[in-house]
C-alpha cells in the first residue's frame, strides 16, 4: 500500500518553451497498476462534480489544463484541501475519500484509476458515507 492519506505527486517534467513539455507516468512510479484512464473536460462554472467516494478505488488526478479544485473528507473524518494547477503533478486519492472537485474555466482533468469502471465500487450517498465514518472511527 502507497499511502493511506491523499498526498501531491510530482512528475518529471522533460522539455523547454522552445519546444514544449513532456511528463511520463508508468508503472514503476506508481502507488498502484493503471486498469482505467478517463478525463473530465468542458464542466460549466460554479458546477461541482464527484459527489461520492470509493470503496476499494485509488485515483491519480491530473489537472492538464486548468485548475482543478478538490476537498476530500476520509473515512476516519480528516480534511484535505488541494488545487492542481501544474500538469507534471498529480494527488494520489487513496480508497474510502469522499471528494467535491471544482473546474475552472477550460480546465481538464484526467485520472488514472486503479480499478476498471464498476457501480458497486461507488458510495453515492453522503450518509452512507458518514456511517462508514463511524464504523472506522
Amino acid at each position: 500500500m502507497f499511502s493511506t492519506v491523499p498526498c501531491l505527486l510530482d512528475f518529471a517534467r522533460m522539455g523547454s518553451d522552445a519546444i514544449g513539455y513532456l511528463t511520463v507516468a508508468q508503472r514503476s512510479g506508481l502507488p498502484f497498476a493503471i486498469q482505467r484512464v478517463y478525463w473530465t473536460y468542458q464542466v460549466p462554472p460554479d458546477t461541482i462534480r464527484g459527489g461520492h467516494a470509493h470503496h476499494d478505488l485509488e485515483q491519480l488526478i491530473f489537472a492538464v489544463n486548468g485548475q482543478i479544485g478538490l476537498s476530500l473528507e476520509g473515512v476516519k473524518g480528516d480534511k484535505h484541501e488541494f488545487m492542481l494547477s501544474q500538469p507534471d503533478q498529480g494527488l494520489y486519492v487513496p480508497r474510502l475519500y469522499w471528494r467535491d472537485i471544482t473546474f475552472s474555466d477550460q480546465a481538464v482533468l484526467m485520472c488514472l484509476a486503479s480499478e476498471e469502471y464498476t457501480e458497486d465500487d461507488y458510495i453515492r450517498e453522503y450518509s452512507e458515507f458518514k456511517k462508514l465514518q463511524h464504523a472506522y472511527s
